[in-house]
């Protein structure tokens, strides 16, 4: 359900582009964000900074689309959500010392120190990867072929990276047991 959520600005874009096209979708993106975080807000539940950094990004840049009647800015907007994505995880790490996926699965997950930096750096490539990748294909395709990539294409090399992440951190952790849970 988390993944759905997750998905429901893109999944919703990608609808009314396919029923009324690019500036439509890019309102219905906007809305969606806004609705995603009132949702979270009227549970009572805690908003992430990543879906506020996104709200911004998706604001400003589906903004200029719509205002300047451009698709262009909006093509823009997930290869500048993944550079500050990318370039979070560096800062933190590097600068301040802080490794963010420890934070994010630490709870879940015992692992050397070494194996979190790498998995820290790991998602900061890949992040990076998939900004390079949106601009290849917002540029050297059709709208109609980057709205399927934003949606079926980054989404199957999500899942298909945190697989391979899932396999590298079952080599190296062991998972910590929540109180509650059977040891069986």
């Amino acid at each position: 359900m988390k993944l759905l959520f997750d998905l429901f600005p893109v999944i919703v874009f990608f609808a009314a582009y396919k029923l009324a096209g690019i500036y439509t979708a890019t309102t219905v993106a906007i809305v969606a964000t806004f609705a995603q975080i009132g949702w979270l807000w009227w549970r009572g539940r805690r908003i992430e900074p990543a879906l506020w950094l996104s709200l911004g990004v998706v604001v400003v840049f589906g903004g200029a689309t719509l205002a300047l009647h451009d698709e262009a800015f909006i093509k823009w907007k997930p290869t500048v959500l993944y550079v500050l994505f990318a370039a979070g995880l560096l800062i933190a790490q590097g600068l301040y010392r802080r490794n963010p996926m420890r934070a994010l699965m630490g709870s879940q997950v015992k692992l050397p120190e070494p194996i979190w930096s790498r998995l820290n750096l790991a998602w900061a490539a890949f992040f990076a990867l998939l900004a390079v990748l949106n601009l290849a294909v917002a540029w050297n395709f059709s709208t109609d072929a980057w709205v399927n990539f934003k949606l079926f294409g980054v989404t199957g090399l999500m899942l298909g990276f945190v697989f391979l992440q899932a396999l590298y951190i079952s080599r190296h952790g062991e998972v910590v047991e929540q109180p509650g849970q059977d040891a069986s």
